[in-house]
């Protein structure tokens, strides 16, 4: 049986490129003793791994050339050589930018049950996305009923669930999303008080009148996924003592600088700004995944996915993630 996998075949200087991958094709190894193999059926694509492209010193190691890239699966188990998992099994792991994955069991899959969430959502809402908003929002913003929260790529995978459960607690919850269709998913669907396109206002005046206007109490927590000028209005609008989790910097993972305009805010508004990386976070996951999965099966969190179909597809698919072109969670179809 062959296996189709996706490497990465240099660093990118800037924006990534085709170039920078290679799809190569080779013979699966038989399996050893405790071994479980994997036919992934999604592949989950997150803006994450362009930071792994680079070497640069960062929280996680780079992503190795001429290895398959890192990227979070969902599949079904095909053959396994371990007790604990049986032909038929859905799990989620680690799988790469591959058609087949190798597991050893032992913490790199886990099994999931599609009964009342499909198997796609353990990448996205019910998946490290979901846990990224539930720890960024509990843990950092702690928001509390009556408060604003504004969280920027809105209707993204981490964004859109950040401000359902914040609308959950009783806040007031603005968005800041790239476009009209995306403003009105965010307000008409998701149920956000407001949603700021920031492509409707590119002048940083008026994108913080914009801001202003649907914060007249001001914003007491903010979930930050771009950085820039966005975020630069947002302090300017920041409560004393209020909260800011610092989860991505999208704006600058080409590797320009992302300079912040008045830095003097985090002193004189008393703010805190705290950076996280979920997976560092393990401990909370079963309590964060249980209260996703729950509110996912009872339709109480409303989500929506981009796929790509087919693994050549995946580079081109990530490079339009990166441009903001995706509606959703990205994932693409493996099977």
């Amino acid at each position: 049986m062959n296996n189709q996998r996706i490497v990465l075949a240099s660093r990118p200087a800037a924006a990534p490129s085709a170039e920078n991958f290679r799809l190569e094709e080779a013979a699966l190894a038989p399996l050893d003793d405790g071994q479980v193999r994997i036919k992934n059926a999604y592949l989950s694509l997150d803006p994450y791994m362009r930071g792994r492209m680079s070497d640069a010193k960062s929280y996680a190691q780079p992503q190795p050339l001429n290895e398959t890239m890192i990227g979070g699966t969902v599949g079904e188990v095909v053959e396994s050589r371990n007790p604990a998992f049986a032909v038929g099994d859905k799990v989620v792991g680690m799988g790469g930018w591959q058609l087949y994955s190798t597991a050893t069991g032992r913490g790199d899959i886990r099994k999931v049950d599609t009964t009342h969430i499909p198997l796609s959502a353990y990448l996205g809402v019910v998946g490290m996305p979901g846990m990224t908003a539930w720890y960024g929002l509990n843990k950092i913003c702690e928001p509390k009923a009556g408060e604003t929260v504004c969280v920027d790529a809105a209707s993204g995978a981490v964004g859109s669930v950040v401000g359902q459960l914040a609308k959950l607690k009783g806040c007031t919850v603005i968005g800041v999303a790239g476009g009209k269709d995306k403003c009105d998913y965010v307000t008409g669907e998701l149920g956000f008080d407001a949603c700021i396109d920031y492509k409707a206002h590119p002048e940083p005046k008026d994108f913080y009148a914009a801001l202003k206007a649907v914060s007249p109490k001001g914003i007491d927590g903010h979930f930050e996924n771009v950085g820039g000028s966005i975020l630069d209005a947002v302090m300017l609008r920041m409560n004393a003592f209020g909260r800011i989790a610092m989860c991505g910097m999208i704006s600058g993972y080409n590797g320009a600088p992302i300079p912040m305009a008045a830095p003097q805010l985090i002193l004189q508004s008393r703010l805190k700004v705290q950076g996280f990386i979920v997976s560092e976070h393990m401990e909370h996951w079963p309590a964060g995944l249980t209260e996703l999965g729950t509110l996912v099966a009872t339709g109480k969190l409303k989500y929506r996915e981009s796929i790509a179909d087919g693994l050549a597809n995946a580079p081109q698919a990530f490079f339009d993630l990166l441009r903001g072109k995706n509606f959703g969670k990205q994932l693409v179809k493996l099977a």
